[in-house]
């Protein structure tokens, strides 16, 4: 189930709000098992056989919790077992046939491939199972119920895509009887930032995706302009597309009073690639810095170390985010930069922000662009074509992607025909003023999440029927797949 689909607007989110609160007047007990079903009729909306997996999961890794609870003297060993399970899983369903597709390139050999189906989220989580573990052994957690568990690995908003969330922090939440009843306040914030949301997602992602793949399917057909202008656009796909599901995911859980973290802050305003680190999907950024740079030494054992426990992060980072040797590089050139940040900061801290924060912005184009790009190969291709800057034309198919029923409507009702007839590619410009002006100019939502002026509320009014409105057809998150 998505996000921005009808039957999760219309049924399942205020359904589940409206039955979450009425069992909470029972005991908190019956509160607990509303989230659950939610979470489970949610992650198997689409097909419930995609439970074996992830209940196989549940299963074995709350076994081992319970051992380390009950043990003392192979505490270790049930901390590091299901962790290497869980990790083993995931590389197995992730990159069992792409370790096959290369042990043939490279051998010549002809091991037919698996027929494997993805579990929706299993990135996701599997990294939630082993903060589990992790807060069990640690002894973060008053008590290991196994409801508390089960609600905390399959509560919905976060199960596909996140953010990630400390497992003592989230759990602490379920069992606050503070939060148990309804609270107008939150209901109203979540609505606003989800309304927010939706609107990045439907009237901005959406749209700039357009306008990617049509670039991406007439590579020989585009132009220097067009596949720059392709670059930027994914730049702003992706960067709409997460920021919108994470203020869904934000707002629909804020609706039950539980506060999900932090998951961006203005990423594109970054003046390095550090600096972009700690904006950009927090929650992750976080978790490896908690369960892999931290337990290596962090930055405690000397420079060599430091950089050497950034670089197996950033690789760890491409690893997770897909089967592609595309995502192994963007992660290991994303951490040579920011070994490069760290080593060279005293000196860049005397240039000027705006070129700092230039040179950064594009390096992240490039670099999102070797993750949008089927191989390395079509990457550097691209990036041929771009620096040759041969021809600075923009084709018909870029512009038309901004010609939606959106803008013509907007058109109409601004008295703007002229600009639109006059101006070529007058709605690519708009977008991308507007793309720019919302990452640069605005404050993150999150940072104003409880802020309910008569203003925002407007705002979000019109985001929210807007972009109901022109929600024609369920289109899926581009973190989906990870």
């Amino acid at each position: 189930m998505q996000f921005n689909s009808f039957i999760y607007i219309l049924a399942f989110l205020p359904l589940t709000v409206a039955f979450y609160f009425i069992a909470n007047r029972l005991n908190n007990t019956s509160g607990k098992l509303v989230l659950l079903a939610a979470g489970i009729v949610f992650y198997a909306y689409a097909d419930w056989s995609v439970l074996i997996v992830l209940g196989i999961s549940l299963a074995l890794n709350y076994g081992f919790s319970c051992a380390i609870v009950r043990g003392k003297k192979w505490r270790a060993v049930y901390l590091w077992v299901p962790i290497v399970i869980n990790i083993g899983l995931l590389l197995y369903f992730k990159y069992l046939n792409f370790a096959i597709t290369n042990i043939n390139l490279v051998f010549s050999k002809e091991i037919p491939l698996k027929e494997l189906v993805l579990p929706l989220g299993i990135s996701f989580f599997t990294f939630q199972q082993i903060a589990y573990i992790v807060a069990v052994y640690r002894g973060e957690l008053e008590k290991n119920r196994v409801l508390d568990y089960l609600v905390y690995i399959l509560y919905f908003p976060k199960i596909l895509m996140g953010p990630l969330t400390e497992p003592a922090d989230f759990i602490g939440q379920l069992n606050d009887f503070s939060l148990k009843k309804f609270n107008w306040d939150n209901l109203a914030y979540g609505i606003r930032i989800f309304s927010l949301g939706l609107f990045k997602k439907v009237m901005l992602a959406d749209v700039f995706a357009k306008a990617v793949t049509w670039g991406y399917t007439n590579l020989d057909a585009a132009s220097s302009m067009d596949l720059i202008l392709v670059m930027l656009f994914y730049t702003f796909e992706i960067y709409f597309d997460f920021s919108g599901y994470s203020d869904m995911a934000v707002g629909a859980s804020l609706m039950l009073n539980i506060t999900l973290p932090i998951n961006f802050d203005s990423p594109y305003k970054a003046v390095s690639v550090r600096d972009f680190w700690k904006r950009w999907h927090i929650s992750l950024t976080k978790f490896f810095t908690k369960y892999i740079y931290i337990p290596l030494g962090g930055s405690k054992k000397g420079l060599f170390f430091t950089c050497a426990n950034t670089m197996l992060v950033f690789f760890v980072s491409g690893v997770w985010h897909g089967a592609n040797w595309t995502f192994l590089l963007w992660g290991i050139l994303h951490g040579a930069f920011s070994v490069y940040d760290r080593i060279f900061d005293k000196y860049q801290k005397k240039i000027c922000e705006p070129a700092r924060w230039l040179c950064t912005f594009t390096l992240i184009n490039i670099l999102w662009l070797l993750f949008r790009s089927d191989t390395i190969q079509q990457w550097w291709e691209i990036l041929t074509k771009i620096i040759c800057f041969q021809n600075l034309n923009v084709s018909d198919g870029i512009v038309n992607a901004f010609k939606i029923q959106e803008t013509t409507f907007l058109s109409n009702l601004l008295g703007l025909k002229w600009a639109v007839e006059n101006i070529r590619g007058f709605w690519l410009l708009v977008y991308v003023l507007g793309g720019f002006g919302i990452c640069l100019f605005f404050e993150n939502n999150y940072r104003k999440l409880r802020e309910g002026t008569w203003a925002m509320m407007a705002v979000s009014a019109v985001a929210f029927v807007w972009g109901f409105i022109c929600l024609s057809s369920e289109s899926v998150f581009v973190y989906f797949n990870f």
